[in-house]
């Protein structure tokens, strides 16, 4: 994936994700993405690099750096529940959305079921449907 596109992608998708909500507690140089308060995804620009950072289960973030030499272990985050995705390499757009989309219902997963504004379960089969 182009550096443009990283950044524009991953935040096209958040936007539409339900009760995703964009925020800049650390500075308007970061996009920190949220549902219900809680960070699903970051993104910012480091040494002049578009970076976006997401939630994944730890299993599926070890496989995920070994295949791709554009994810890394997560910037400033828990090395084993975040990664940072990269622009260049084999990274694509179907691959950034489910990435998106799996950081988004980790942390929804992890919510009281009264706040969830969808239950993950349904809503990733629905994704999967869609495609």
């Amino acid at each position: 994936m182009r550096e443009k596109d990283l950044h524009a992608v991953a935040a096209r998708r958040a936007q539409e994700l339900p009760g995703a909500e964009l925020t800049h507690p650390f500075g308007e140089e970061w996009d920190v993405f949220k549902v219900r308060g809680k960070v699903f995804m970051l993104h910012t620009v480091l040494r002049g690099e578009p970076l976006v950072i997401v939630k994944s289960a730890p299993e599926d973030a070890r496989a995920l750096r070994e295949e791709h030499p554009d994810i890394s272990p997560g910037y400033h985050m828990n090395k084993r529940h975040w990664i940072s995705l990269h622009p260049g390499g084999r990274l694509d757009e179907t691959l950034l959305h489910e990435l998106v989309t799996e950081s988004y219902l980790l942390v929804v997963g992890s919510l009281p079921r009264r706040i969830r504004p969808v239950d993950p379960d349904l809503f990733a089969r629905q994704v999967v449907d869609e495609r």
